[in-house]
C-alpha cells in the first residue's frame, strides 16, 4: 500500500500538532509520547476499542521527503503487519495518511523500558541478565526468521509490561533482509545508517547492518547490565576492536564466553543470528525462573553452619523450618512473582511462655549504600562492598510481649518500663523505648541464655533487609500499602496511594524477605549499634559498628515507620536520633551471635 510516496509533496507544515485533536474520526490524541529526528510519538485513545482504548500514534514529521525516510515510515507499518502476530511485539492496527500527513497507529505497551531497570553503577546479577538475554532473544530468533534486522535494539526499545514478559518495540529503524543487495562476501549494501552509538557494531555504523548486528546490540545490553558501565565508556583492545568488559564483572566462565561472542567487534566472529545465540546461551548456563529485574546475591557462608553450632551447644534447642512466598512487584506496585522460599530458626524463650523466633542470616558480601549518581541522599554514598559474617536476627521487631517478659529479668544497668508503647497491644512492636533501653534488653537476654544478643551493625541490618535484592526494597522498585505500613496517602514514583493507617500494626502483618524477617520496610525505626556518620567515607567494610569517641552521640536508625513517606523506607535510607530518645516512632530487633569465642561485635 503506498501510500506515502502520494504524500510527499502536498505534506505541509503542521509543526504544532494539536493536542485533543481526533485522528481518523476515532483515535483521540491524549499527550505526547516523545520525538526523534524525523518522527514523533503520541498516547491516544481508540474510541471504537472500548476494552483496550489506548494506543501509540507514531507521525512523520511534515517536511521529510527523503524518499529513504519515507521507505522506512511505510516499511515499519508493513514489518509491525507481519510481525505483530508475536505477544512481545506491538501489533499494527492502522496505518493511514489524514490531511496530507502520515500516521502508524499501533498497541500500547503498559509498563516501562529496560532503562529503568540498566542504569550506570547498578551492577544486575548474572540470573538476572542470563534471563533477561534470553527473552530478548527468543523474540528475536522470530523477528531475525521473518527476514528482519531491527537495528536500534538498546534498553529503550525493550519494555517490560507489568506481568514481568519483555517487548521490543521500535521498528522504525527495520531493514527486510530479503530486499537487501548482498555482494559476493555476504555484505549487504545500503547507505543509510541507523542505530545508536554503543549498541550498533562497525559493519553497521558503514551501513551494511546484518541479522549478527542485532546480536551485538542484545549482548552489549548485556555487558551493561552487568558491569553498570555504559557501552561508549568501555575500552576497546587496540589491536581487535573488541570492548574490554570482563575484568568489570562477576560470572561464570561459559556465560562470560557467550557474550563476548556476541560483541566481537568482527561481525565474521559473532553468532550469526539470534537463534545461534540463543542456542549457545542455553547450553552455557541455567536458564534461572523467569523474574521481573531483582537481583539476588548469593550467599557465601550457608545459614546451616549456624545452626549447627547452636544446636551442638544446647540440644534441647528448638529449631525449625519455615516454608515463605516471597513476593516480587513491578514499579505500579503489581504482583508479578511469587515464589517458594524456606528458612530456618531457631526460637528463643524469655519467660512465662514467650518466644522470641530468631532467623539464620548466611554471610555474604553486598554493595551498601547508593551510587553517588543515583543516590536520593547524599549520605547513602559512597557505595561501598562490605563482608557480612553469619548471624541470626529477629524474624520480627522486638513485641511489647517479649519487651514486658524481659522486663521482669533482673537488672543488669538501668530500669525498663515494662508497658512503654502509646498503641497498646502484646503482638505490636514495642515503642518509647530509647537506645539504652534497647541495649539493656540485648543484656538481659544474654545473661539470661548465655548466648550474645545485640542491636544489628548498620551494615547487618542493610543487608538482611536487602535479602540479596539489589532493588530499593526487598519486592521490588517500589512499595504499596498491601506491603508495609507508611504514610499510604504518599507514593514512591509509580506506586500506588492506599491506607494510612495512623499506627503500628501486629507483626507479621506483610510478606517477609526471602530471608524470612517481615517488617524491614516501615511500621516502626529501628535502632543500630552504629553512631551516626555524615556518609560512608572510611565505613568499615567488615560488617563491625561504626563507632566514635563519644557514647552520647547520636545512633543510627533505619527502615522508616508508620508515619512516614514511603520514600524513608527505602533499604538504604538513613536516620538517626539521640540514644535516649523515646518516641512512638523507634523500635529495634535483635540480633544474635552464637559461636564461641567470636569477636564481640561493637564495643558499647
Amino acid at each position: 500500500m503506498p501510500i506515502l510516496r502520494w504524500a510527499i509533496d502536498k505534506a505541509g507544515d503542521r509543526s504544532n500538532f494539536m493536542l485533543g485533536q481526533l485522528l481518523d474520526g476515532r483515535y483521540l490524541i491524549l499527550s505526547k509520547l516523545g520525538e526523534g529526528a524525523f518522527g514523533e510519538t503520541y498516547l491516544a485513545r481508540d474510541q471504537k476499542r472500548p476494552r483496550e482504548p489506548r494506543c501509540v500514534v507514531k507521525r512523520l514529521k511534515p517536511g521529510v521527503t527523503d524518499f529513504r525516510i519515507l521507505d522506512f515510515f511505510e516499511q515499519e507499518a508493513d514489518v509491525l503487519e507481519r510481525l505483530g502476530r508475536h505477544p512481545q511485539i506491538p501489533r499494527l492496527l492502522a496505518h493511514f495518511a489524514v490531511e496530507q500527513e502520515l500516521f502508524i497507529i499501533q498497541d500500547y505497551i503498559e509498563g516501562h523500558s529496560l532503562r529503568k531497570e540498566i542504569r550506570p553503577g547498578r551492577r544486575l546479577n548474572q540470573d538476572h541478565v542470563v534471563r533477561m538475554l534470553h527473552d530478548i532473544l527468543e523474540i528475536l530468533v522470530f523477528v531475525h526468521e521473518n527476514g528482519v534486522i531491527h537495528r536500534d535494539i538498546k534498553p529503550e526499545n525493550v519494555m517490560r509490561r507489568p506481568d514481568g514478559k519483555l517487548v521490543l518495540i521500535d521498528f522504525g529503524a527495520v531493514k527486510e533482509f530479503s530486499t537487501m543487495t548482498v555482494n559476493p562476501i555476504g555484505q549487504v549494501a545500503t547507505s543509510v545508517v541507523i542505530g545508536t552509538m554503543g549498541y550498533m557494531p562497525t559493519e553497521q555504523a558503514k551501513g551494511k547492518p546484518r541479522l549478527c548486528s542485532d546480536v551485538y546490540a542484545v549482548g552489549m545490553i548485556a555487558v551493561e547490565a552487568l558491569s553498570g558501565v555504559y557501552p561508549l565508556s568501555l575500552p576497546e583492545d587496540p589491536y581487535t576492536g573488541d570492548i574490554i568488559w570482563r575484568d568489570q564483572v562477576e560470572i561464570d566462565d561459559r556465560f562470560a564466553d557467550v557474550l563476548q561472542t556476541m560483541v566481537r567487534d568482527r561481525y565474521a566472529q559473532r553468532y550469526p543470528s539470534a537463534r545461534e545465540a540463543l542456542q549457545a546461551l542455553k547450553q552455557a548456563v541455567e536458564l534461572p525462573p523467569s523474574s521481573p529485574w531483582i537481583g539476588t546475591l548469593h550467599p557465601t557462608k550457608p545459614a546451616a553452619t549456624l545452626l549447627q553450632h547452636i544446636v551442638e551447644q544446647d540440644p534441647l534447642i528448638n529449631v525449625l523450618t519455615m516454608n515463605l512466598d516471597v513476593l516480587s512487584v513491578n514499579v505500579f506496585g503489581q504482583e508479578t512473582v511469587r515464589r517458594a522460599g524456606e528458612v530456618e530458626f531457631f526460637t528463643e524463650e524469655l519467660g512465662n511462655g514467650t518466644i522470641m523466633e530468631m532467623v539464620a542470616i548466611p554471610g555474604g558480601d553486598f554493595l551498601m549504600g547508593m551510587p553517588a549518581d543515583r543516590s536520593v541522599e547524599s549520605v547513602e554514598s559512597p557505595q561501598h562492598a562490605v563482608t557480612i559474617e553469619p548471624f541470626f536476627m529477629g524474624m520480627f521487631p522486638v513485641t511489647q510481649a517479649q519487651w514486658k517478659a524481659v522486663a521482669a529479668l533482673p537488672k543488669v544497668r538501668i530500669d525498663l518500663n515494662p508497658d512503654p508503647s502509646r498503641f497498646k497491644s502484646p503482638d505490636r512492636p514495642v515503642e518509647m523505648v530509647s537506645w539504652y533501653d534497647a541495649i539493656e534488653f540485648c543484656q538481659r537476654i544474654s545473661r539470661r541464655t548465655k548466648r550474645t544478643y545485640r542491636l544489628p551493625s548498620e551494615a547487618e541490618w542493610e543487608y538482611a533487609c536487602r535479602a540479596g535484592t539489589l532493588t530499593p526494597f526487598h519486592f521490588g522498585e517500589t512499595i504499596t500499602p498491601d506491603l508495609a505500613n507508611y504514610n499510604g496517602n504518599l507514593t514512591y514514583e509509580d506506586g500506588p496511594k492506599g491506607v494510612y493507617r495512623e499506627q503500628t500494626t501486629p507483626i507479621g502483618s506483610f510478606p517477609a524477605n526471602a530471608f524470612g524477617l517481615h517488617d524491614m520496610h516501615g511500621n516502626i525505626w529501628e535502632w543500630c549499634a552504629d553512631h551516626w556518620h555524615d556518609n560512608y567515607e572510611g565505613a568499615p567494610s567488615n560488617g563491625q559498628p561504626w563507632l566514635v569517641d563519644d557514647p552520647d552521640a547520636p545512633r543510627l536508625l533505619r527502615g522508616g515507620a508508620w508515619n512516614k513517606d514511603p520514600g524513608a523506607c527505602r533499604s538504604t535510607y538513613r536516620d538517626r536520633d539521640l540514644p535516649t530518645t523515646r518516641n512512638k516512632f523507634i523500635g529495634f530487633r535483635v540480633v544474635c551471635d552464637v559461636t564461641e569465642g567470636e569477636k564481640k561485635k561493637g564495643k558499647r
